[in-house]
């Protein structure tokens, strides 16, 4: 029976629930305004006839903006703080990085300076350089304050945190420029000293995770996740309201199909994902990772009308999306590399069978995203729906018994994040979790 695809290619439930989201004035990791869209997010999951829909909090390390500055000669310089830098104040001299490549880090004296970088990388790069790992090896090279140059153009300077598991607060300054200012503090300030500043709070602070269940009530589960808290500079509609709207349409969709599911799928919407996965960091150590069948990470879906879908090297995930794609005769991108970043490598790292779920792009970077064009004019109701529909049919594959995923061992993980380059960048940003 394929009634179903009609109720969710007519259905509003998801984008109803991405407007309320994005309509909330911030959901920043540990406002009130991320329990909100928690609170939000549990009632539109026992609307969808989930059971068991509930939240879970945890304490995490809190983080306020307040003012940031960059004074250079007599001009002031736009800007905003990346979250969790400290609050602090330096003058220092200007280094212009370019895009901050390691060997770039290695060969220029950051020994008390400021430094800036790109928020991209070159076509030659051999890999992602995260905005985390510039900043930490900006750190290790005795740099006193960092600059974030976004490379999209449009005035929009970019956000993100710093800090890691260990010490929440990064280590010195940190701020967002946008492209232009960037440009012109290349032009006029490189070499010249200037002050840099960061005001903000530093305050303990809770958040939560949303849990709720289909499906028969066996051991074994699929896990279906998004994160609920955005970044306080925008309306955070790409990251990651749609995935929570996703969360929240697939629900609405499940249920109608819940006699199809042969294994118990659980919905998680996560808390404080961009300050360093903290909620499905605290998931993960709190929950059996031998009952986790395989993980539906919805995190930068809709911005796109074709899906990619990360499958880490997982070949039984790779088979399920191969299968589905096929049924529907509609394109799926699969990348099988490793991704360590998003909710589900919590999870993964550890070899739990996870995706992590996506739109196509050609660009480099996060485009509108961790931007303050980051609204829901951006996206479409019809490929919230078109997406959907494809998921829904991923998750009834995946839940089916006849579908087996092997777990991997961590070594085996560990062993790819070296060959595929990725081991350099998780240890300078102290996200390396295994022993040596």
């Amino acid at each position: 029976m394929t009634t179903w695809i009609g109720d969710v290619f007519t259905s509003d439930v998801g984008w109803t629930h991405l407007e309320a989201l994005v309509d909330i004035e911030t959901r920043m990791a540990g406002s009130d305004g991320e329990r909100e869209a928690a609170e939000l997010t549990r009632e539109r999951l026992l609307d969808a006839g989930a059971r068991n829909a509930r939240l879970e909090s945890f304490d995490m390390q809190g983080w306020t903006r307040g003012e940031s500055s960059i004074e250079a000669s007599d001009t002031t310089q736009d800007c905003i703080a990346l979250p969790r830098s400290p609050t602090e104040r330096v003058t220092a001299p200007l280094v212009d990085l370019g895009y901050g490549l390691p060997n770039e880090f290695e060969t220029t004296d950051l020994e008390g300076k400021i430094v800036m970088v790109r928020s991209d990388i070159p076509e030659y790069a051999e890999r992602y350089i995260h905005r985390r790992e510039k900043y930490y090896h900006a750190v290790d090279h005795g740099a006193v304050g960092f600059i974030y140059r976004n490379h999209v153009e449009g005035c929009l300077p970019p956000t993100g945190s710093v800090g890691t598991e260990a010490n929440p607060i990064g280590e010195i300054p940190a701020v967002g420029v946008s492209s232009e200012v960037g440009a012109r503090l290349a032009r006029r300030f490189d070499g010249e000293e200037i002050t840099l500043a960061v005001d903000a709070e530093i305050h303990d602070a809770s958040s939560q995770n949303v849990h709720a269940e289909l499906g028969p009530d066996t051991d074994e589960r699929v896990l279906v996740t998004s994160h609920v808290d955005a970044h306080d500079i925008a309306e955070g509609a790409l990251d990651n309201g749609a995935g929570t709207a996703m969360l929240v349409e697939l629900a609405t969709a499940l249920a109608s199909r819940e006699s199809d599911l042969e294994t118990r799928v659980e919905f998680v919407a996560y808390g404080a994902e961009e300050v360093g996965l903290v909620g499905s960091a605290y998931h993960a150590e709190t929950t059996d990772h031998e009952t986790i069948k395989a993980i539906v990470n919805n995190d930068g879906v809709v911005s796109d009308r074709t899906l990619s879908i990360t499958t880490h090297g997982f070949n039984g995930l790779e088979t399920a999306v191969s299968d589905v794609a096929d049924r529907y005769d509609h394109p799926i991108e699969t990348v099988p590399k490793l991704g360590p970043h998003s909710d589900h490598w919590s999870f993964v790292q550890w070899g739990v069978p996870g995706t992590h779920i996506l739109s196509t792009s050609d660009e480099v970077g996060r485009g509108w995203g961790h931007t303050f064009a980051d609204t829901i004019e951006k996206l479409e109701r019809r490929t919230l729906r078109e997406q959907a529909i494809l998921l829904t049919e991923l998750v009834v594959e995946l839940a089916s018994e006849d579908v087996t995923i092997e777990h991997r061992t961590p070594d085996a993980i560990a062993a790819d994040l070296e060959s595929q380059g990725l081991a350099e960048g998780m240890r300078i940003t102290g996200d390396w979790p295994y022993e040596s």
